[in-house]
């Protein structure tokens, strides 16, 4: 590629489009990864093979709690009874996890205002002991969707690598979570594809720049109680920009505008803030760019 054309004209050139886009209407914001490619036994919500139903409520706390503690690899949990109707047995001293559910018992009478009657409904709590299907033998736990790889670029994983982040592909979501200054993405082959896995890994990546050890970007005294979707404006211009300059796409994607014009609309009332925005997202990507071994060109 060309080096004749600065960042600050590249960066603004995208950020015109972007601008432009949300003008002409971008849209909803749809996310660039499939959430059923990410429902593997590992990662999923807890769930009962058996019963074939998920668990609800309190219940998906506590069952997500235990397989975390127990590190058990599998979200697939029933009864003692029903793993033994499957033929499965759980192992002798095992320890169950407590559940709750609700039955409905009956009770007397009750006017409709009519002159119908119909029976009182009641709902009484009852607990049920549930044991992970890695406690127990005679069971082949289900397995986790077949996901095809994704395209890798060259440049962005160099990019990416470079930057030593800790990243995680285990998620249902992508988040940078400060506390443990860490990155989660969902499984690579569950998005859309390459472009989307590469916009969204880079947006998680502003992210991880801006923390007090880095950037230390610290947005509140700017944007008050919005600094967070100032901040997500900040990591998507970031992500759009470096697509552009690492070549993985030479335009912005209208799922850039669709995701900052839903952030804007809760900014509504700053006609500066993408440009607020910009700017900051210049200096994360500056900071990231010197922590790359090899100078980007710029188209």
């Amino acid at each position: 590629m060309r080096q004749d054309t600065p960042r600050e004209d590249l960066h603004q050139r995208i950020t015109n489009q972007i601008i432009a886009a949300i003008e002409a209407g971008a849209g909803d914001y749809q996310m660039p990864w499939n959430p059923k490619l990410c429902t593997g036994p590992a990662i999923g919500l807890p769930h009962n093979p058996v019963g074939r139903y998920a668990y609800h409520g309190i219940n998906v706390l506590a069952l997500w709690a235990s397989q975390q503690h127990s590190t058990y690899v599998t979200a697939e949990w029933a009864t003692f009874r029903q793993w033994q109707a499957i033929g499965a047995q759980v192992r002798k001293g095992e320890k169950g996890t407590l559940t709750v559910f609700f039955k409905t018992i009956e009770a007397g009478q009750q006017s409709t205002g009519s002159d119908e009657q119909e029976p009182r409904r009641h709902f009484i709590a009852k607990a049920a002991y549930v044991f992970n299907a890695a406690q127990v033998d005679g069971f082949t736990p289900s397995p986790a969707p077949e996901l095809g790889p994704i395209e890798r670029h060259a440049a962005a994983e160099i990019f990416i690598k470079a930057s030593k982040a800790s990243f995680y592909h285990d998620s249902r979501q992508a988040c940078y979570i400060p506390s443990k200054d860490e990155i989660h993405l969902p499984p690579d082959g569950a998005f859309k594809d390459a472009q989307s896995y590469y916009s969204v890994a880079l947006h998680e990546l502003v992210h991880w720049s801006g923390h007090a050890s880095r950037c230390d970007r610290d947005l509140r005294n700017r944007f008050g109680s919005e600094a967070y979707a100032a901040e997500e404006l900040i990591a998507e211009l970031g992500s759009a920009f470096l697509c552009a300059e690492l070549g993985i796409s030479p335009e912005p994607r209208i799922d850039h505008a669709r995701y900052i014009e839903s952030w804007l609309r809760i900014l509504k009332g700053d006609k500066q803030a993408i440009f607020t925005a910009a700017a900051k997202a210049n200096q994360a990507v500056a900071y990231l760019q010197l922590l790359n071994p090899a100078p980007i060109s710029y188209v």
